[in-house]
């Protein structure tokens, strides 16, 4: 391993460790985010006052208000009705809840139920197809969430032109939930906007990460952040990516399997984040597994976790085969490993594949 790579390797596993342990957003960034949405309310009261109705946005000045109150008084994030802890995920998405789960009424639980089934459904429909041919590639990938909605980022983007490569991103959100999941959508409209080829040009993926890394912390709370892989695969045989504090690729080739780990810090951390390149060529016959941590960390019924070195076992006895069935195959080794726990994690994994002759491409 090589100097650089070392360090890379050691300062994402530093920011990780960092990131486990840290505290819930601080007070100072919730009344800035709070102090802005009262700016915002008092600019469009104004703008609407000669033609709409001010009760809507007095309303919601009072919420924000309240909030700011609240945290004057050491009580922001405790429940109004049994004075227990509002879970840190729905108040990250909405800082201006004020019971917890447990507390919500019959009526409020059905809407809730609601909004989360909507919610399902929107990102369900944000996911690429599930099989994708593009030259001599394939790419196959499962989606699992662990509840109605997923922090899991999937995605596969499809050139404009002819000449163009399609990118390919796989990643995880911190946390879980509907906080995490609106990270996810968030990330999923960056990246498509970024890699329009008429909104953005010709980006390469150095560049793309960057400007993404430095986009996603200038809207997002301290705290939010995101680990991913994002790659692009031309008509031949040579794929590029960048890992963003991601979990290794794992390179399949006939003569054994290399695990590729991150050449960057995970998104969200630092705004000037910089993030390497590596290139590499598949033979046809060869893949490249991407996967999320619900994967490797799935456990047992006695706690143990699956790991990558499992998955490593299992993908690189089967070289060549096709990424379907190479992709069933994990997961049904997976499903073996874990059966009677429950899926505490989401859950995704991607195959890339070369085939052994060119397929079709989605664009012809």
């Amino acid at each position: 391993m090589h100097e650089t790579d070392r360090s890379v390797g050691q300062a994402v596993q530093s920011s990780q460790e960092e990131i486990k342990t840290m505290a819930q957003v601080s007070d100072p960034y919730i009344r800035e985010q709070l102090e802005k949405r009262r700016e915002e309310l008092n600019l469009a009261l104004a703008a609407a006052a000669p033609v709409a109705p001010a009760g809507p946005y007095l309303e919601l000045l009072g919420e924000v208000d309240t909030a700011i109150q609240r945290l004057d008084e050491g009580t922001f994030g405790v429940c109004m009705e049994c004075h227990g802890t509002v879970e840190k995920q729905r108040l990250i998405a909405d800082p201006l809840i004020k019971v917890c789960l447990d507390c919500l009424t019959a009526d409020d639980r059905r809407a809730l139920e609601r909004d989360l089934e909507l919610a399902s459904s929107v990102q369900r429909g944000l996911l690429p197809e599930k099989d994708v041919r593009f030259g001599e590639w394939r790419i196959h990938y499962e989606y699992t969430p662990a509840g109605h909605v997923s922090g899991d980022y999937c995605d596969l983007i499809l050139p404009r032109s002819a000449d163009g490569n399609l990118v390919f991103l796989l990643g995880d959100v911190a946390g879980k939930g509907v906080a995490a999941s609106l990270l996810m959508t968030h990330l999923h409209a960056m990246f498509r906007s970024l890699s329009d080829s008429r909104a953005g040009a010709e980006l390469q993926l150095d560049r793309l990460l960057e400007t993404a890394n430095r986009v996603f912390c200038e809207s997002t709370f301290a705290g939010q952040y995101a680990t991913l892989i994002c790659g692009s695969a031309g008509r031949t045989g040579e794929l590029e990516f960048a890992s963003a504090g991601h979990l290794p690729a794992l390179l399949v080739r006939r003569e054994g399997v290399k695990q590729i780990g991150a050449t960057g810090l995970p998104l969200g951390l630092f705004s000037s984040s910089r993030y390497a390149i590596q290139r590499v060529r598949l033979e046809p016959g060869d893949s490249l597994l991407l996967f999320t941590d619900g994967i490797s960390e799935a456990g047992n019924a006695a706690g143990k976790e699956y790991g990558v070195k499992r998955l490593s076992n299992v993908a690189g006895e089967r070289h060549r085969w096709d990424p379907r069935e190479l992709l069933a195959e994990c997961l049904k080794d997976l499903k073996a490993h874990t059966s009677g726990a429950r899926q505490a994690d989401d859950q995704t994994l991607m195959v890339i594949h070369r085939g052994e002759t060119a397929g079709a491409s989605l664009n012809d």
